[in-house]
């Protein structure tokens, strides 16, 4: 079997093209930006232990294992961030929040953000990646999680603070903009059946999917130097809903920001 049919056989099997590529690249040791080698060795013969790691990845991610998970990293805002089951696998949309909370910190010498559920520090990492003066803290309730995200930082050598808390219960002094990415999808949504390989407590909260934004709502503005944004992410459709909730907050300029797929993926409003 050469290298265009072993791609072939992956999409048979039920693999998007592009994860095809990218698990058989994985699986022949090669870089996953090395796309254009499957075009110029696609009669290439794969080697027997090639195929057998090849079709042992296609099986995992047709469990539903997020490819991060699967080969170990993930592109997030031009960087690489080691991912594995510690953490939520970061999604492109989220980018949309961090290009809003950089546009928040301009203009400020120093800027204070605040990431509550880091994660990752997907988030953290991309605001400290693109405003170097900013001062940058990190907070999530899982020292597993925390753990990663330090390990992120160091290998990217960005300097974050990491601090554990449930959301800002431990959180001390103010912050110009306070940003988040936090469970919003509701307990009993049956697309949480395809999600098992990430953690629960990044996924769910509450019957409506709103629990920890509201937390977050209330509590936020203690946070906040007068000025200051809130910008939260949520689900395709709950951007009314979490608007309502900043307005019942007092914040100002309450609005939304659309994903990539022109949905009202991110709200916030200013103390």
């Amino acid at each position: 079997m050469n290298v265009a049919q072993c791609l072939t056989r992956g999409q048979v099997l039920g693999l998007p093209r592009l994860e095809a590529q990218i698990l058989f690249l994985h699986a022949a040791g090669r870089s996953l930006h090395d796309r254009a080698w499957l075009l110029a060795h696609d009669t290439d013969e794969v080697l027997p232990a090639q195929l057998e790691a090849f079709e042992a990845l296609a099986q995992r991610r047709l469990q539903h294992e997020p490819v991060a998970y699967i080969v170990g990293h993930k592109e997030f805002f031009g960087l690489r961030l080691t991912i594995d089951k510690r953490v939520l696998d970061p999604r492109p949309d989220t980018e949309v929040l961090v290009e809003w909370a950089l546009a928040c910190g301009e203009g400020l010498e120093r800027p204070r953000y605040l990431d509550l559920g880091t994660g990752s520090g997907a988030i953290a990492l991309a605001l400290k990646s693109q405003l170097p003066a900013a001062e940058v803290l990190a907070v999530d309730c899982s020292a597993d999680a925390l753990s990663l995200a330090a390990q992120n930082a160091h290998n990217l050598a960005l300097h974050v603070s990491f601090q554990q808390s449930h959301w800002l219960s431990q959180v001390q002094g103010k912050f110009n903009v306070l940003v988040s990415n936090p469970p919003y999808i509701e307990d009993h949504d049956p697309h949480l059946a395809e999600l098992t390989h990430e953690p629960l407590q990044a996924l769910a909260s509450g019957p409506d999917g709103l629990q920890d934004i509201r937390n977050i709502v209330q509590n936020g503005p203690n946070h906040l130097e007068i000025g200051g944004w809130l910008l939260i992410e949520h689900g395709w459709n709950q951007a009314a809903a979490v608007r309502a909730l900043l307005e019942k907050a007092g914040f100002k300029q309450v609005q939304s920001k659309f994903d990539l797929a022109g949905i009202e993926r991110c709200s916030g409003g200013q103390k």
